[in-house]
């Protein structure tokens, strides 16, 4: 009881002055106690129990902000990318393929990856991009690869944060030099130039300014690698402004490989004070030509001619110094003394030493880095935002973006179609809304496409039509999209461009991704936030105002950003304003806000009046961005907010709890790692208590309403997590850097107990599951090239708690009436014990063809454990050899309806009932259901007989072939099983084509009438419909043929079987028998 009044603080804001003063001391205890809790309150469960759900990668494959690329020379397939906020990629086969590898052991934000040249196996890793926009991330040092980026090791800087450029010694993998640009947000001494002599294992500082500026690029020259140029970048950022230069922003030379220094920023030719971004380059052809990119009033691009002694300006075109803290990087041809590269929205290239150039795009514009080999200067990678792409040419083609799932998402949010559509706003890309599973094997291009807004929306789908999106962009634009017409209407709240300009001069405000969305009560209300909180009735065509300023509005914070040189006003440092609106599911008219510095208001009137219900300040830091509020789905007045205060240098996780409509609140961060701090937090629709939370490097999980938290990660890569959606039992998380992922079944989650640690076994309840027309593909897709589909069938969870070798399991799936429908076991022998064992497709099979058998083989392990059952009967019977065209062994599908499943373990078994329900697109009536399943049943019977007697007449000749071996000395028997395999092999060449032995044979020996049967089974499964008027006639017609066949192979049998079995009775033996 004395921790329940302790984490509980009074919001009634008239009291408030009196209160903390009254008690300064004691809430500086509660703030330091306000997380512990008696473990016997905590409920937690071991990952083990429910480890068998997955997260599945749904997509989209489009390249999300690379800031870093590197080839390797002499190995022309063979290239490394890092990207914003999804890890380190390779690709080994020059941009068609990309695959994550630093999975496993880091991930997120990337800022320079590096390749030894005199030994390609060593590549040296910083993280932290350098790219330092407003939905930057931070990292946590630096990594090293001794094998090509199969394993990686920590080597140190763990403070670094942001790492702009790394250079290795040409010769030497052990020499490297880092540029450390160091914590955006506040001053910090780890800024600097860094050098190691020993791979890593030890680090020096060789070059440090001010805890203000760090090094923002760096370049050994080509041919004397003890020569090193440094520029030292004075930049910061905070939530409401960047600034990039001042005073610190310089430029240093070394002769004598860091050692000592000259500050070379003052030298004749160069721009006069202040810098802000520096971008050097040093021609490999000739040492003395330097280029310098220089942010200035007077800024461009500098040459040097005599190795940084004088300098001329020789280019002070915009398109080349536009946002120049965003780009501002320049690089050397290798091989023509004449020609540079300077990066920029398009890249421009020169010809002419610098003095002219010619603009080019790669497929995505806003280039950050270039890579040029050595050897050949047509070969070129280039980091944009939107990847990495290749180029072979010099720059005339270049590999996609689109086979990179990298997309940075700012928020996630469904629609009620089916199946469901998920919505978001790439960063440096589109809007898109994706089907969350499709009716192919996978998950690709077809499968989304762009919708309404820009690449920082929020995404409202309207609830009466889903066609129809409204969807938000930077400065407040608002657009609905129509995608039966596809048209796009402007529906802005205000429609003042205030382009250029601070948020002072706009009527309202609007954050760079300001919240939209429609009011679970009334589908035709629509929200959205500036400064203030604004409703439509009629899809945008007017706009009310239901609320005062709910931000702090302070002056300072909504003035023009950008530094002493180069304003900077996209929209992305706007501040003070609604960063987060909730309205309750369980009341109409309780609308939550939360403002991006710190404020959160409550309205329980429709927005008539507003409370200001912000946590205290010893709870919530005073600019504390408000990100996600959640209104609990199971109690009234109860809610939860995920918060974050990172762009003020403070990484703490921030996530509160009120159960009095604000009044008071508890601080539920307990278990989760002291600096990942929390963007997104949401209540599971389900289980009471049962908590999801986002942050900055992953994924936690509460069972006990906050208490406690543990994590959540699973198979979900390291990446950081911007917002969390719940729809049907399914979890989706829009992640900043690896594309949308998601959790097809939360119910073993809802179905956990207090006794759940102390059982041997479990078999969870399967959830709904969807009878969809889903196809299985000819061959398994790429999923370096595309998105995992929903798993085609119902999804089985089961647990064992210690799992051994000789432990027998069995799950087995029933009909009502009790009759099996599949079997599944980790020991077919002993299931089979009593049975006849089933033939088994062989491996000549097509690869998509599912196993004949009743029976099919598990490998359960210890913990948790899926199975998918793709919900059909087993197929037909198959053989040896068995090649069929354009018919996959593919058994029919059970009609929707209620089944149970049984697990056995051992000598135990639970049962569970679960329910498979028709895809609600589809008009079938349960009659047509049950007449297409008794026509498939029969159809597939009938391949089976066909089969089966292909089957018995190989027996029969496997029997003849011994006894030729008994009797080839005895002319009159060899000539009776001579006739004897004659007439077989003619019943046996009606039914099967027995020439076919590879897949398109059959288009040069045709088929027979198993094949034929076995077509029809395919053909008739295509989609949920009964069998047409001619396919039964068919049907009857083939039996028909086959029961000929059949007939006559029982007559060959009694012609020859009781002859050869007279005379070979001298021998007592008997070969045959039926």
């Amino acid at each position: 009881m004395i921790y329940k009044k302790i984490i509980k603080f009074k919001c009634k804001h008239k009291a408030m002055k009196k209160y903390y003063l009254l008690t300064l001391f004691l809430l500086t205890i509660i703030s330091s106690f306000s997380q512990r809790r008696s473990n016997s309150n905590l409920l937690t469960f071991d990952e083990n129990l429910y480890n068998s759900i997955e997260y599945r990668l749904v997509g989209p494959f489009r390249g999300g902000r690379a800031g870093t690329v590197a080839g390797v020379i002499d190995n022309r397939n063979l290239y490394y990318m890092g990207t914003a906020g999804g890890g380190v990629w390779k690709t080994e086969d020059a941009g068609n393929t990309w695959q994550c590898i630093s999975d496993g052991y880091f991930g997120g934000s990337i800022g320079a990856v590096a390749v030894s040249e005199s030994d390609p196996n060593i590549i040296y890793v910083g993280e932290g991009e350098q790219t330092l926009r407003g939905n930057v991330s931070s990292g946590m040092g630096m990594w090293k690869s001794n094998d090509a980026g199969q394993t990686w090791n920590f080597i140190g800087l763990p403070k670094s944060e942001h790492i702009s450029r790394i250079r290795i010694h040409p010769s030497n993998p052990d020499e490297v030099y880092v540029g450390v640009i160091g914590n955006l947000w506040k001053p910090n001494k780890e800024r600097g130039l860094y050098k190691s002599i020993d791979g890593g294992k030890s680090w020096s500082k060789i070059l440090y300014v001010s805890d203000k500026a760090g090094v923002g690029d760096v370049i050994l020259d080509p041919n004397n690698s003890r020569i090193i140029y440094a520029a030292t970048w004075q930049m910061k950022r905070n939530g409401y402004r960047m600034d990039s230069g001042g005073q610190d922003s310089k430029v240093f030379r070394s002769f004598d490989g860091g050692d000592t220094w000259e500050d070379i920023s003052s030298f004749n030719g160069l721009p006069s004070f202040p810098w802000g971004i520096v971008g050097i380059a040093i021609s490999p052809v000739n040492s003395k030509r330097i280029w310098m990119m220089i942010e200035a009033d007077n800024g461009g691009l500098y040459r040097s001619d005599d190795g940084g002694n004088n300098w001329k300006k020789i280019n002070s075109n915009r398109a080349l110094r536009q946002r120049a803290w965003y780009y501002t990087r320049v690089y050397a041809d290798t091989q023509n003394e004449e020609k540079v590269y300077v990066l920029n929205v398009s890249y421009g290239v020169s010809t002419d030493g610098g003095n002219t150039f010619t603009l080019k795009n790669a497929p995505h514009g806003d280039h950050h880095d270039l890579w040029i080999d050595p050897n050949d200067n047509s070969r070129l990678a280039i980091a944009d935002d939107g990847g990495a792409q290749i180029s072979n040419d010099g720059g005339s083609n270049w590999t996609t973006y689109f086979n990179q799932p990298t997309a940075q998402f700012y928020r996630v949010s469904t629609d009620n179609s089916f199946p469901y559509r998920i919505y978001g706003a790439q960063q440096d890309n589109s809007t898109i809304r994706i089907k969350h599973r499709s009716s192919s094997s996978s998950i690709g291009e077809r499968d989304w496409e762009p919708t309404a807004g820009g690449e920082s929306a929020h995404l409202a789908p309207d609830p009466l039509n889903n066609d129809i999106v409204f969807g938000g962009t930077y400065k407040g634009y608002m657009m609905m999209r129509n995608h039966i017409t596809d048209q796009n209407r402007s529906v802005n709240v205000w429609p003042d461009n205030p382009a250029g300009s601070g948020a002072e001069v706009m009527k309202y405000r609007f954050n760079w991704n300001f919240p939209i969305l429609f009011s679970p009560h009334n589908p035709k209300k629509l929200y959205a936030g500036s400064n203030y909180l604004h409703v439509s009735y009629n899809s945008g065509q007017s706009w009310q105002t239901i609320s005062g300023d709910l931000t702090r509005n302070i002056p300072e914070t909504i003035l023009s950003s950008g530094g002493p040189i180069t304003q900077d006003n996209t929209g992305a440092e706007f501040y003070a304003n609604i960063f987060a609106i909730a309205e309750s599911e369980l009341e109409e008219g309780v609308i939550w806000t939360g403002s991006d510095d710190g404020l959160i208001h409550v309205t329980k009137d429709g927005g008539k009046t507003w409370e200001n219900v912000t946590p205290p300040i010893n709870l919530s830091p005073k600019l504390n961005m408000i990100n996600c509020i959640d209104p609990s789905p199971f109690k009234k007045g109860k809610a939860y907010v995920a918060a974050t205060s990172y762009k003020f240098g403070d990484y703490t996780p921030y996530l509160y709890k009120t159960e009095d409509y604000g009044q008071s609140w508890e601080l539920i961060t307990n278990g989760i790692t002291s600096n990942y701090y929390t963007r997104a937090i949401r209540s599971d629709k389900n289980r009471e208590g049962l908590l999801y939370t986002g942050t900055e490097w992953g994924m936690f999980i509460s069972f006990d309403d906050g208490k406690s938290w543990k994590n959540f990660q699973l198979n979900l890569p390291i990446t950081s997590i911007r917002d969390i959606a719940i729809k049907e039992n399914d979890l989706i998380v829009a992640t900043h850097g690896r594309s949308f992922w998601m959790i097809d079944d939360l119910t073993p989650l809802h179905q956990l107990e207090s006794n759940s640690k102390s059982q041997d076994f479990i078999l969870y309840k399967p959830d709904i599951s969807h009878r969809l027309a889903q196809s299985g593909g000819w061959r398994k897709p790429n999923t370096l090239l595309v998105g995992e589909n929903h798993p085609n069938g119902v999804i089985i969870n089961y647990y064992i708690k210690n799992y051994n070798e000789d432990d027998f399991v069995k799950i087995e799936i029933f009909n009502k009436d009790g009759s099996i429908i599949r079997s599944f076991t980790n020991n077919k022998s002993r299931l089979i014990l009593d049975q006849n064992k089933p033939v088994l497709s062989n491996t000549n099979d097509i690869d998509y063809a599912l196993s004949s058998s009743d029976i099919k083989s598990i490998s359960p392990n210890s913990g948790g454990n899926r199975l998918i059952w793709d919900m059909r009967y087993p197929g037909f019977t198959s053989f040896d050899g068995m090649i069929f065209y354009s018919s996959p062994n593919t058994g029919p599908k059970v009609v929707p309806g209620k089944y149970d499943i049984k697990m056995t373990y051992n000598d135990n078994y639970i049962i569970q009932e679960f329910e498979i329900i028709k895809d609600p697109r589809v008009e079938n009536t349960l009659e047509d259901y049950n007449n297409q399943l008794r026509f498939l049943l029969n159809v597939r019977d009938e391949v089976s007989r066909a089969n089966q007697t292909i089957i018995d007449i190989r027996n029969v000749k496997e029997d003849l072939n011994y006894l030729s071996e008994k009797v080839n000395d005895k002319p009159q028997i060899m000539s009776l099983i001579k006739s004897f395999e004659s007439d077989l092999s003619i019943i046996e060449n009606k039914i099967h084509m027995t020439k076919n032995q590879s897949r398109q044979d059959p288009l040069n020996y045709g088929i027979r009438i198993n094949n034929r049967i076995a077509f029809l089974l395919a053909d008739s499964q295509r989609g949920d419909y009964p069998p047409t008027k001619q396919s039964l006639e068919f049907f009857e017609e083939i039996k028909k043929e086959l029961n000929v066949e059949v007939s006559n192979f029982k007559k060959v049998l009694n012609t020859y079987t009781s002859e050869i079995n007279r005379m070979i009775e001298d021998n007592n033996i008997k070969f045959i028998s039926f």
